[in-house]
């Protein structure tokens, strides 16, 4: 492998050096990874087709690993153009204008849809994941349907694998039963899968209703991971307590009719090069000049913003009740303090998140009725999806940003915001309850559900000295670049191809490598 260039006195992981090592490590054979969410979905408009990257931070982090190796990707065909695009399979060559892998779109119909994802994923799983006090919803009816749809997907993967060893990655919580049906299917499958969400305390799992078929599904994999330690021993922890197997935690292995499952962390993380550079870049400071005149931004004005999907999970209400706060408490800010926070809507025919929806546009109205003058609002609520070029300009346009999220399991808004600043300036508020504060220490730390201790960061963020914040910043961004997405994907593969294909299980070799 060619020599890795190194930033700070760290080595540099490239796409270039993930090339290199999934040419060695993967020797040719089939990467294939599987997602409920298509990096590229079409849908028609007044213009015609157009094709647009969904809003996923999973997205954006798998999407330069499947181009780097040539790979496939599995996914729900949601756009309504989606069909007329593919060819008879569901197959089509992605990006359109420079095809550098393969999409196998799987179809699902409406009854599906809302009984896999709808119900079982978003109104079960996602909030017994997060601790955040939403009660889980658990529909008999609708289990059968998320097995089903795992069952489909397991088709596709055994189709696209054409009876030749793979490595297969799957993605999350959409698919806990999958690892298990392909294993059964074709032993000669190497699969890992990806927890994107927290794992929960095994007494807080245990209300899930069929959580023996669920375990014994993700013990299909070879190859667990999660974004940090703790939710691997919790996961641990959980199958020690609720079925038959064997737990190693020395090794951080789960072993079940004799198979082992290694349990690993992998810290996800972004393009951090790729996002500067583009942060940079002469559309970037034109957008800012746009943004500057939509916003009507008066030249002391303190510009605050969030970047979120509609989600219970974000803290969206706290960090509003915040700003509220800190006018209450500091009359210099009035007429001042302009927040910006983009709502991207999301899963809204989920119950739960429709009231967030209208939770939020409630509160954003009484804040902005309190405290609005004739040429001035707080609260500035943009309720649209946008492009990276947008969202970066914001970031540079901002002295702070707010991730105030009540529990998650990483979290890339407070990182993309870290890569825009290539001047070294601005302030990262950030939840205690992300993973990335594990990383980004230097930001302004803060409890979200503690409404003064975020007033309190606010203030400081905005006050705070110059030299301040350049230091602060430019430790996050020393470890946002060191820990990029290519570093993820290199342990995660490196990690993966230890696994012998003769018998799917791991050499002594390979054990050391993982356990150290």
């Amino acid at each position: 492998m060619r020599l890795m260039p190194r930033i700070w006195g760290f080595v540099m992981w490239s796409m270039d050096t993930l090339r290199d090592l999934i040419q060695e490590r993967l020797d040719g054979r089939k990467l294939i990874v599987v997602a409920n969410r298509e990096p590229f979905l079409h849908r028609y408009t007044d213009a015609g087709i157009e094709c647009v990257p969904p809003v996923s931070g999973m997205v954006s982090a798998l999407d330069p690993i499947v181009r780097a190796c040539g790979g496939t990707w599995v996914a729900h065909g949601s756009g309504n153009a989606d069909r007329g695009t593919a060819d008879a399979r569901g197959r089509l060559g992605v990006p359109p204008d420079d095809p550098r892998y393969n999409l196998r779109r799987v179809w699902l119909t409406k009854s599906q849809v809302q009984g896999h994802y709808n119900s079982i994923s978003n109104s079960g799983l996602w909030p017994l994941c997060h601790q955040v006090f939403t009660r889980p919803e658990f529909d008999p009816q609708h289990w059968p349907i998320y097995r089903q749809v795992n069952e489909l997907f397991a088709d596709a993967v055994i189709e696209e694998a054409d009876d030749e060893p793979a490595f297969v990655f799957v993605q999350d919580y959409h698919f806990a039963l999958l690892p298990r049906m392909l294993k059964e299917r074709n032993p000669n499958l190497i699969v890992a899968q990806f927890w994107h969400i927290p794992w929960p305390n095994p007494e807080v799992f245990q209300v899930f209703p069929w959580k023996e078929e669920l375990l014994e599904g993700m013990l299909g994999n070879d190859l667990l991971g999660f974004h940090l330690r703790y939710h691997c021993r919790n996961f641990l922890d959980t199958v020690d307590r609720t079925i038959e197997c064997k737990v190693n935690y020395e090794h951080f292995e789960a072993i079940r009719n004799g198979k082992a499952t290694v349990v690993r962390p992998f810290p996800i993380s972004i393009d951090f090069e790729e996002h500067a550079a583009q942060a940079a870049s002469a559309e970037v400071e034109q957008e800012i000049v746009r943004w500057r005149n939509h916003l009507h931004l008066k030249k002391d004005a303190v510009v605050g913003i969030g970047i979120d999907r509609i989600d219970y999970t974000k803290g969206i209400p706290e960090r509003l009740h915040a700003i509220d706060r800190v006018l209450q408490k500091e009359p210099e800010f009035r007429e001042r303090l302009q927040f910006v926070q983009i709502g991207v809507p999301n899963r809204t025919h989920v119950p739960a998140y429709q009231r967030t929806d209208e939770d939020i546009d409630r509160l954003v109205e009484e804040i902005n009725w309190r405290w609005s003058t004739e040429n001035w609002k707080p609260i500035i609520y943009i309720k649209r999806q946008h492009s990276p070029i947008e969202m970066m300009a914001l970031h540079r346009l901002a002295q702070f940003c707010i991730v105030s999220s009540l529990d998650d399991g990483m979290n890339l808004v407070g990182k993309e915001f870290v890569a825009s600043r290539f001047d070294d300036d601005g302030v990262l508020i950030l939840s205690r309850f992300t993973g990335a504060a594990r990383e980004l220490t230097s930001a302004l730390l803060v409890n979200p559900f503690a409404i003064d201790e975020i007033a309190g960061a606010i203030h400081q963020a905005a006050t705070m000295a110059d030299d301040d914040r350049r230091r602060r910043m430019q430790k996050m961004r020393a470890v946002v670049a060191e820990n990029n997405i290519y570093r993820w994907a290199g342990k995660l593969l490196s990690a993966l191809t230890q696994f012998e294909f003769s018998d799917s299980g791991l050499t002594d070799s390979g054990l050391a490598l993982l356990t150290h």
